[in-house]
């Protein structure tokens, strides 16, 4: 079970009313089917997008300060705007309760508690930073994007199937950052150890030198923590190398389930296109034995093979 078909299933068992204007509601609110749901999704999207902008801006000192009054200006209308979409979407189920301590309920909670929080006991508050770490949760109505991105389940299926491999690819990055972290201590540290002197390079630890093999594997270099002697700097290059190389094995395992998952999917409306139109006949591609074409394809949709024509 896949995290969308879970939520799909959570909000059906709000059950849509049966009639009336709180069916219209639900049609428009948790359907975007609909020429009307699809302006809503637009709306709300463009609407998080902004409400986010203006937080992440609000932390910008030398902005606040000059345009403070604007900013809690736009923070109420936001406020409002999705405290009345919580209150509609509790409106329109029949069972709001169940709505209320679902994912997406407690999601659009925690997208307008953090102002009211603020404004109603911020004075309270011992802490400024408390004061502001409340504030910097309405961060939180980023996830409402995920109701709205559909698309994205075939990614997470995609990676969720491949889990077992891209676990092993992990433990295989910690093994190698161990290794060359404590390889690397020893080595930029050797002459200290001879004198049994303290540490006297910028690999004063191993947690310190893993640290550095972690930023050096995956090709940032910040340049806080350099090799200075010629082993260190071989082993250096050889885990730039390592750290290339390894970039494109996770990558490798998705692209090749998302391949798989597209396929699927599409196999699976070709022959639910089939089904309503029991005349249509589908076709089987001689070349890759793909079995699952339309009737009026000219080329197979998985290897490009040209299909036989029928003859008329």
């Amino acid at each position: 079970m896949n995290v969308h078909d879970h939520f799909t299933r959570q909000e059906r068992r709000l059950q849509c009313p049966a009639s009336g204007w709180r069916r219209e509601l639900y049609i428009i609110i948790f359907e975007s089917d609909t020429p009307t749901g699809k302006l809503f999704d637009i709306g709300l999207l463009i609407a998080i997008l902004v409400s986010v902008a203006v937080v992440s801006m609000e932390t910008v000192s030398s902005v606040a300060d000059r345009y403070s009054w604007y900013f809690q200006a736009l923070e109420w209308s936001f406020t409002i705007l999705f405290t009345a979409e919580y209150l509609v979407r509790l409106s329109c189920v029949r069972k709001p309760q169940r709505y209320m301590f679902s994912f997406w309920g407690l999601i659009d909670l925690c997208s307008i508690l953090p102002t009211y929080i603020f404004y109603l006991a911020g004075s309270h508050f011992a802490s400024v930073a408390m004061v502001r770490s409340i504030r910097l949760l309405r961060v939180f109505r980023v996830l409402k994007l995920l109701r709205l991105m559909s698309e994205a389940d075939v990614l997470y299926r995609s990676i969720w199937d491949s889990r077992g491999k891209i676990v092993v690819f992990l433990f295989t990055v910690v093994i190698a950052v161990t290794l060359s972290g404590t390889l690397m201590y020893q080595v930029e540290n050797f002459d200290d150890h001879l004198n049994n002197r303290a540490p006297s390079s910028s690999f004063d630890s191993i947690p310190q030198s893993m640290y550095w093999a972690i930023v050096t594997m995956t090709t940032v270099g910040y340049g806080d923590v350099v090799p200075k002697t010629t082993a260190g700097k071989i082993i250096s290059a050889v885990l730039i190398l390592l750290g290339y190389s390894l970039i494109i094995v996770p990558t490798g395992f998705v692209t090749a389930r998302l391949s798989e998952t597209v396929h699927a999917r599409n196999r699976l409306g070709n022959r639910a296109l089939a089904d309503e139109n029991e005349d249509d006949e589908l076709k089987t591609c001689q070349r890759c034995g793909r079995d699952d074409q339309p009737s009026d394809a000219r080329y197979c949709n998985q290897c490009g093979e040209p299909m036989p024509r029928e003859e008329e």
